[in-house]
This record gives C-alpha cells, sequence and structure tokens, in this order.
C-alpha cells in the first residue's frame, strides 16, 4: 500500500501538466471568482447633448461618468455614439423645462439593466430607452459571443487532439521530412478545421437568430472578416498546444487551461467594467474578449467597420504571433529529429566503405 502511494506521487511529480490542473487551476478559479465573478456595474460612460447639456450634466448621480458633452449635438448623433460604442448610456436635453431622454446601450446588457433601475429610480424626471436590446434579452447577448466560444472550442481543443494524434501515430514526422515549408504543413493541417468551423460557425448564428430572435443589422462581411480573423487566433492556438503535447491527455489538459480563462474573463459571463483592474486586464489579452465586441457590435448594433477597428487589429496581431510561434515551434521540435534521421550513421558508412 505505501508503495503503491509513493508510486503515485513519483508519477505526479513527472506530470507538470497534471500538477498544474491541481495547484494552478484551483488558484486560478479562486482569484476569477473572487475578483471578476461580479454582475454590478459602478459606473457607465455617459454623453450628455443637447441645449442643457452643463445643466444636466450636474444633476446626474456619480453613476454617470459624462466622458462625452457635447450641447450642439442631436438625437442622431447621441445614438452614433451608442452604436459606435463610444458611451453606454446617451442623454439628450432639451429646452429648460423639457423633459430629457436617455438612451441606453442595451448591447452590453449588465450596464443596460443597472441603468434602467437606476433611471427609473429618478422619480420619471428622465425618458428612457433602450436601443439595440428593448428588451434586455440575455440571448441576444449571449448568442455573439457563444458563437465565439464554439470558434474557440474548434480551434483549440479539436485541433490540438487531431495533431497530437498524428504526432502518436508518426505521420506528422513523416511529413516534416518532405520539401515542405513548417508553415505550410501547418496551413495543410487548419485549412480543414477552418472550414469546418466556418460551417459551425453559420449554422450556429442562423439556428440564434431563428431560435431566439437575434437580430443581425449589420454587415456580414465585416462579421466574416472578424470572424476569419479570430479563426487564425485559436487555431493557431491548437497548433501551439500540439507542438507542446505529446499525448492527447496532455493535449486536453493544456487546451482546457487555454479555454477556462477565455470563458470566464472575455466579458461573455461577466462584464469586463464589473471586474477588478488586474483580471480585466487579463481579459484584455484573451482573443474570445475582442471577437465577442466584434459580433455584438455588428450583430446587434451595425456597428461600422470605422468603429471596430481596433479589435479587429488587435486579433490581427495576435494571429500573426500565435501563427509564427506555432510554426518556429514546429520546426524546432521536428526538424532536429528529421536531421538526425536523414544523417547516415557511421556504422552505415564504414559498412559502405568495406563493401567497396
Amino acid at each position: 500500500m505505501r508503495a503503491m502511494i509513493l508510486k503515485e506521487f513519483r508519477e505526479l511529480r513527472r506530470d507538470p501538466r497534471t500538477l498544474a490542473m491541481l495547484i494552478v487551476l484551483p488558484l486560478l478559479l479562486l482569484v476569477i471568482f473572487g475578483y471578476a465573478a461580479n454582475f454590478y456595474v459602478s459606473s457607465v460612460k455617459t454623453a450628455v447633448v443637447g441645449p442643457t447639456t452643463q445643466q444636466i450634466s450636474q444633476a446626474l448621480p456619480s453613476y454617470f461618468d459624462v466622458t462625452e458633452s457635447h450641447p450642439g449635438d442631436t438625437a442622431t448623433q447621441a445614438r452614433d455614439m451608442l452604436r459606435e460604442n463610444k458611451v453606454d448610456v446617451a442623454i439628450v436635453t432639451g429646452p429648460p423645462g423639457q423633459k430629457p431622454i436617455a438612451y441606453v446601450d442595451g448591447s452590453n446588457l449588465f450596464a443596460a439593466q443597472s441603468t434602467v433601475g437606476i433611471l427609473n429610480k429618478m422619480g420619471g424626471q428622465v425618458e428612457t430607452e433602450v436601443l439595440f436590446n428593448p428588451d434586455l434579452k440575455t440571448s441576444w447577448v449571449m448568442v455573439p459571443a457563444i458563437i465565439g466560444l464554439i470558434l474557440t472550442f474548434i480551434g483549440t481543443i479539436i485541433t490540438s487532439i487531431g495533431l497530437v494524434r498524428e504526432r502518436e501515430a508518426g505521420t506528422l514526422e513523416q511529413l516534416a521530412v518532405m520539401p515542405i515549408r513548417p508553415s505550410q504543413v501547418i496551413l495543410g493541417k487548419i485549412v480543414p478545421y477552418f472550414l469546418l468551423a466556418a460551417v459551425d460557425m453559420i449554422v450556429v448564428t442562423v439556428l440564434g437568430m431563428l431560435l431566439f430572435g437575434v437580430p443581425f443589422n449589420g454587415n456580414v462581411l465585416i462579421f466574416a472578416l472578424g470572424a476569419a480573423i479570430f479563426l487564425f487566433v485559436v487555431l493557431g492556438l491548437g497548433v501551439l498546444i500540439s507542438t507542446i503535447s505529446q499525448t492527447t491527455g496532455q493535449a486536453i489538459q493544456t487546451a482546457f487551461m487555454f479555454l477556462l480563462p477565455q470563458i470566464l474573463l472575455s466579458g461573455m459571463i461577466f462584464p469586463l467594467d464589473a471586474m477588478a483592474a488586474g483580471v480585466r486586464w487579463i481579459g484584455y489579452l484573451l482573443p474570445l474578449t475582442y471577437f465577442t465586441m466584434i459580433s455584438q457590435g455588428v450583430m446587434l448594433r451595425d456597428a461600422p467597420i470605422s468603429s471596430l477597428w481596433l479589435p479587429l487589429l488587435i486579433l490581427t496581431v495576435m494571429a500573426v504571433v500565435v501563427f509564427t510561434g506555432a510554426t518556429l515551434r514546429f520546426r524546432r521540435d521536428l526538424a532536429p529529429d528529421v536531421s538526425k534521421q536523414r544523417t547516415p550513421t557511421p556504422s552505415s558508412e564504414s559498412t559502405g566503405a568495406d563493401v567497396a
């Protein structure tokens, strides 16, 4: 019995991934749920426009963080600021004595719910209109994010498992000895997963629109561009995981460590604005965060590409970095083995000399 216990401890010591799951994962969950599991938004970015902008701005509660103040702007310009995600609330004022109207961005669900509740407590001093998600339906916000989650699952877990199985079967090393570049090998491997994920994305998007009534108000090409770049990021992560994993179990463990923070810290479940600053910056390093911004912006708000250039740019940089890292790992891990296989051994040379 004692020998078996010691044997298991020795096996765990030789498996750093399992140790990470046993030690790092509980600490990660503690930090996440301690600092990120918060649905209450303490403040919202607010724009105030119209003739009595100054008076209304001074009378607003501290919950409304007035970042935009334009006395000459109109209701149309206020709605445009919401569409471009510059603010969460836009208050349009009129002449003295006229009740202002507050436009609330319903695509930012948790902030919108808090804002509507606070505006209702003001005793009807301000009219409220929710845009882009009038009934504040959770499904309207979750479906665009779930599309990204499905792409993450396929790109990270399925791709890494598929490539590791080839490594276990010995076929991946056979590809390495062919006269093609490592980047071409990787591209050839991820294209089928790319096409599969694209089909899944279309199916989930259409089903989300049909089953839950989620609108698609924006440009399909912008959505497709964001999805394609995001797919390259997560597929590159899958390839990178496969290069540092020797078995299917190791690939699943590593992919899970990549996947869990993306589910919890990307803003899909907990709003980024409600997270502690340190945890929020972790969320800003995750690709799913930016795809969620793009999908919600296009589907719900009809956001123009000029307002989505930053998440598109960040995803592009991530795709280049991850794909480059995967290519370098692939070349470093397989090329030395290939050179050893192709270099003639001294015994074979001496045998050839003896025959001669």
